[in-house]
């Protein structure tokens, strides 16, 4: 099943009709609800400023990264001194001398052939200990920022992107960009200073030389890159949503008749990605070889040089082979400038990210109660800035289990929402009243708007006309961050974590013991699985639940909602892939095990189970069309005694052949 986010669309009868939303046929822009303030995205970050947004984060391992190039530096510098020290021992050994005066040169020439290997590896731990400590925050941020962004999150595969690839970036500036070219700088210095006690004039032409080799060149690898480059995390990041789409959303696309405009648009956007690789390729063979160049003609004009100053054959010598080494060691130059000019779009992405997190509002105006519903992704819900509760104070006052103790009145009147101008309503003037304590079963035909209705009391949803309360207060004047704690519970497609069952659960609530999980459990009928796995509660469930069953992953995903016990407790259907017999026992357990003074609603298209149910509304294309007690509607003409006996006739059938 694809993990893309999900929004409901009307369909021909006014219901909703799930899809991916990056293929919905009239794009983005035509179904896209008008987005909050919180919600924007931050407007576009310039590379040097991206840049310095990134660098202010390395503030706390300046110390590390400073060290790290100076290395990086003392590297380089061994390997400069390397190739003179042995070059002189070479042409001063070719003329016989005593073995005396080659003594020092032999021993300078090993210890600088080991201290050059160790000097490196010193240099890699640093710097790679240094940032791998950065973008941990790094990462960190982008991640909060992202699950932040509620009301329009990112595709998944560019999610991965941004915080894999981009944040990548942060540390290839430090690593491929900033130390090496800092030690090349340094380098550069030091062989122009050494040449200088040699031949001041052939000094003169190493320094033009290692300009054009750390400067010019540097300047010409950016313009040549800069376009294509900037083309590449974007481009990037749109291929792996791609691929995500593709393959866990393979069902999806075919089910919208959308497989071969998906492939199509892939295989476009990997064809431009390979042609400006090859863009990138060939620039930086031309850059590469107009190096070699510059370092042929320094190398030959520092010869002509010295010659011309009666410099001694032998330190003509070193003066060539230091040339070519400097030369070598100031494209490093080159190197980082094409990779800086690599990085910066990836850099601007978690610029803006990171921008985010420090100054972004964390609560939207007053005015963000927008006539279009939003829709953000799966699970999540949108709110505005909370207001405290006439008579209550501010809910989330004393914590979560100040809240789980409390009681919320739920309140819908005239409720509608409507998913695109001009079309059929979702949901049609509806009122509902769930005062504490009371359980109330919401059913209907598919499309009917019921869980569209749960999308409204989560804040999933903002109505378009009428009023939504929930504790005396409207549903626009909570928090983000407060309304789940309220209102929460079982919504459709309740994601499933890569961990173990206590790691799931644990979301729910997180300073639950093993008792709490245990009630939990049992009240989903998930206990004597767990007890049966030989690492307990310590199980891992695989991706998305891969290793659970149907059936157990809802168990586990209704675990999680009894052991949050939010005070309005949504189940949308919490039975869903489990046998007849299963789902009548697990909703009983789990309607037992909620607290008397926590109201449910309860979603279902299971007619079975609802007997004690305090009401049962009836919706079909957004309506109420009836409403009452099991009893009462099953005595009336209508839709609701129709399904109860086709679904109990169904029901008796399947017991029949259950063995």
């Amino acid at each position: 099943m694809s993990t893309a986010p999900r929004r409901r669309r009307p369909d021909r009868t006014g219901g909703a009709v799930t899809g991916p939303a990056e293929f919905d046929v009239a794009g983005p822009a035509a179904v896209d609800p008008p987005v909050r303030t919180a919600d924007r995205p931050a407007p576009p970050v310039r590379a040097g400023a991206a840049e310095r947004a990134v660098l202010r984060l390395a503030r706390p391992y300046l110390g590390r990264l400073v060290g790290a190039g100076l290395l990086a530096a003392a590297t380089e510098f061994a390997g400069l001194a390397l190739m003179a020290t042995a070059t002189w021992l070479l042409m001063s050994a070719a003329g016989r001398p005593p073995l005396d005066r080659l003594t020092v040169a032999i021993v300078a020439v090993r210890a600088l052939a080991i201290s050059r290997g160790v000097l490196r590896y010193t240099e890699r731990l640093a710097g790679h200990d240094a940032v791998l400590r950065m973008i941990t925050d790094v990462r960190a941020r982008v991640f909060a920022t992202l699950a932040a962004r509620r009301a329009r999150a990112p595709r998944s595969g560019d999610a991965l992107s941004r915080l894999v690839s981009d944040v990548e970036a942060v540390q290839d500036l430090l690593l491929r960009v900033l130390v090496p070219g800092a030690a090349a700088v340094l380098v550069s210095v030091v062989a122009v200073g050494g040449a200088v006690l040699i031949s001041p004039p052939a000094a003169a032409v190493l320094a033009a030389g290692l300009l054009v080799a750390g400067l010019a060149l540097p300047v010409l690898a950016t313009a040549l890159t800069r376009r294509s480059a900037a083309e590449l995390a974007p481009l990037r990041g749109a291929l792996a949503a791609d691929a995500v789409d593709l393959t866990h959303g393979a069902a999806d696309l075919a089910a919208f008749g959308a497989t071969d405009s998906a492939l199509d648009a892939a295989t476009g956007r990997a064809r431009r990605l390979a042609r400006l690789e090859r863009r990138l390729a060939a620039a930086g063979f031309a850059v590469d070889a107009a190096g070699t160049l510059v370092a042929g003609l320094t190398a030959g004009a520092v010869v002509l040089v010295a010659l011309a100053a009666d410099v001694p054959g032998v330190l003509v010598g070193v003066l060539a082979v230091g040339t070519l080494s400097a030369v070598e060691i100031a494209l490093a130059l080159v190197g980082a400038a094409r990779q800086r000019t690599q990085l910066g779009a990836g850099l601007t992405r978690v610029a803006a990210l990171l921008g985010d997190t420090t100054t972004a509002p964390t609560t939207p105006p007053a005015d963000a109660t927008a006539t279009a519903p939003t829709i953000p992704p799966d699970g999540a819900t949108a709110a505005a800035p909370s207001a405290p509760p006439a008579g209550t104070g501010r809910a989330g006052e004393g914590g979560p289990e100040a809240i789980r103790a409390e009681a919320y009145e739920v309140r819908l009147d005239e409720v509608t929402v409507r998913y695109r101008a001009g079309a059929a309503p979702a949901l049609d003037r509806v009122t509902l009243d769930l005062p504490p304590g009371r359980r109330v079963a919401v059913v209907g035909p598919s499309g009917a708007g019921k869980s569209t209705l749960a999308a409204v009391l989560t804040g999933a949803v903002r109505p378009e006309g009428g009023r939504a309360t929930v504790g005396g207060r409207d549903l626009a004047a909570y928090a983000e961050d407060e309304l789940p704690r309220v209102v929460g519970g079982l919504l459709a497609e309740a994601y499933v974590f890569h961990a173990t069952v206590r790691e799931n659960l644990l979301l729910g609530r997180p300073g639950a013991g093993e008792e709490e999980l245990a009630a939990a459990a049992a009240a989903a009928g998930l206990l004597d699985w767990v007890r049966a796995q030989p690492a307990g509660w310590d199980t891992v469930v695989g991706e998305e639940g891969g290793q659970l069953s149907g059936g157990q992953r809802q168990r586990l995903a209704l675990a999680r909602a009894l052991l949050a016990a939010p005070p309005v407790l949504v189940l949308d259907e919490p039975t869903e892939g489990l046998d007849p017999a299963a789902a009548d026992a697990v909703l009983a357990s789990a309607l037992a095990a909620t607290p008397a003074a926590h109201s449910v609603l309860l979603i279902s298209h299971r007619l079975t189970g609802l007997v004690g149910l305090d009401e049962i509304v009836v919706l079909d294309a957004g309506r109420v069309v009836q409403r009452g007690r099991h009893a009462d509607l099953v005595a009336a003409p209508g839709w609701y005694r129709d399904q109860w006996l086709l679904q109990e006739a169904a029901e008796r059938g399947y017991l029949a052949l259950t063995p």
